[in-house]
């Protein structure tokens, strides 16, 4: 860089999965950020459930892009099949026919498969802090010389911003804003998920059993005992499996003791019937559950003086939404680029996020509102609802594209500060 070029300012993301990368990809982009990622994890995760990439997000990764990568990743589940208590098939739809995606547009891909391919865009530019985090942010002023962060491994630095993206549970917000409890929405669920062996010949399918205020689900995102291809050492002969019930008020700390989730979930399957009692044994000795209430986030404002928020940390919409991860990836690119074009003015910056996302995160989060929940009914009546409905989906059209997957328009990337940077087109 030339002596006339700006200085670069120094930001610290917390958080590796999703948010974290993108945001770091935009803003070394932009040529204006030196960028360091602060990761707990020793290493970059590479399991998790299949996400959903739709709409405005698709526009984003085409832009970083990765699109092609992703789409050769697609995992293309060919149906949902839908149980009922006794394990009796009534029903089996094209996914779009359920989600109200735009079939051949949106992508479902594996977790670790986006994660990865993020992590390659930006790891030779990006400084990653594996097996790490933030033990203490000293906020100053906002027009002091920045922030004073101690590592929990005691390093400590000085940055000019900090972004939390690190997850529902944000360790950055609750530093920064206060109390989880005051942000969070309890959407009335309990949910698990974990990987068992394919022992039922499942390939590229979901099967879904449902009793009033239960599911269990099998998902298969490769074919059944191929080891070739694009499925070879991605758990072809692996389920996802997934359980879910309703719960008015949430479990508090059981949630947080491994003995005390899977005590939790055997309890309320125990009656259940299909091949939950399997399911159930394989959670026992699983090494890879998860376990945590379907809630929201919902803050009034994402930003605090040099400290603000994204993703899951600010906005989390919850998995019944399947809007997660588009939400994190859209909202990393309006970040940066309102850091990008606001520079050196914090708060307009901040202030220019909010506004452009806002709205679609609003309606985004209000899916759970308007019917995203009802996969998974309540009550005996709302179950029968469900699946009169779905019945009928059989010889429907798929559902229409959901406008909140697309309700907010990309603007072009923001002009670089620095003269030397990189004015190619984002492809």
């Amino acid at each position: 860089m030339n002596s006339t070029s700006p200085t670069k300012r120094n930001v610290l993301i917390s958080g590796a999965s999703i948010a974290g990368p993108a945001l770091a990809y935009w803003l070394h982009r932009s040529r204006g950020f030196t960028v360091t990622v602060v990761e707990k994890a020793g290493a970059l995760r590479a399991d998790g459930y299949p996400i959903d990439i739709r709409g405005t997000a698709t526009e984003t990764v085409r832009r970083m892009g990765i699109l092609p990568r992703l789409r050769d990743a697609h995992i293309d589940s060919r149906r949902i099949t839908f149980l009922d208590a006794d394990g009796g098939a009534f029903a089996s739809l094209a996914p779009s026919a359920v989600a109200g995606g735009a079939e051949g547009q949106d992508l479902e891909v594996r977790r670790g498969d986006l994660a990865a391919a993020l992590y390659g865009l930006v790891r030779d530019d990006v400084e990653f802090l594996f097996g790490d985090s933030i033990d203490t942010l000293d906020t100053l002023d906002q027009y002091g010389h920045g922030v004073d962060v101690t590592f929990h491994s005691g390093r400590q630095r000085t940055f000019d911003l900090v972004i939390g993206a690190d997850g529902m549970h944000s360790q950055t917000r609750r530093s920064v804003f206060g109390p989880e409890e005051q942000f969070h929405r309890h959407l009335s669920y309990c949910f698990a998920i974990f990987t068992m062996p394919n022992t039922f010949g499942l390939s590229r399918e979901v099967m879904l059993w449902n009793a009033p205020g239960k599911a269990a689900a099998l998902y298969a995102t490769g074919d059944a005992g191929r080891d070739a291809g694009r499925d070879a050492g991605r758990g072809s002969d692996e389920l996802h499996a997934f359980l879910t019930f309703h719960r008015p008020e949430a479990p508090g700390e059981s949630l947080r003791d491994p003995d005390a989730q899977r005590e939790l979930f055997a309890t309320a399957f125990a009656d259940a019937g299909w091949e939950v009692p399997a399911m159930l044994d394989a959670m026992r000795a699983a090494d890879d559950l998860f376990c945590d209430t379907a809630g929201q986030i919902r803050m009034p404002h994402w930003s605090k003086g040099r400290v603000a928020l994204v993703g899951d940390a600010a906005y989390a919409p919850s998995f019944l939404t399947g809007q997660g991860t588009s939400l994190a990836l859209v909202g990393a690119y309006t970040l940066a680029n309102s850091l990008a074009a606001h520079r050196d003015e914090t708060a307009t910056a901040f202030a220019a996020y909010e506004r452009d996302m806002r709205e679609f995160v609003a309606v985004n989060q209000a899916l759970v509102d308007n019917g995203a929940a009802t996969l998974f009914p309540a009550t005996a009546e709302a179950l029968e609802r469900r699946n009169a409905g779905l019945r009928g989906l059989v010889t429907m059209p798929s559902a229409p594209v959901r406008p909140a997957y697309s309700a907010l328009t990309l603007p072009d990337p923001a002009p670089s500060v620095c003269p030397d940077a990189d004015t190619r087109p984002v492809r």
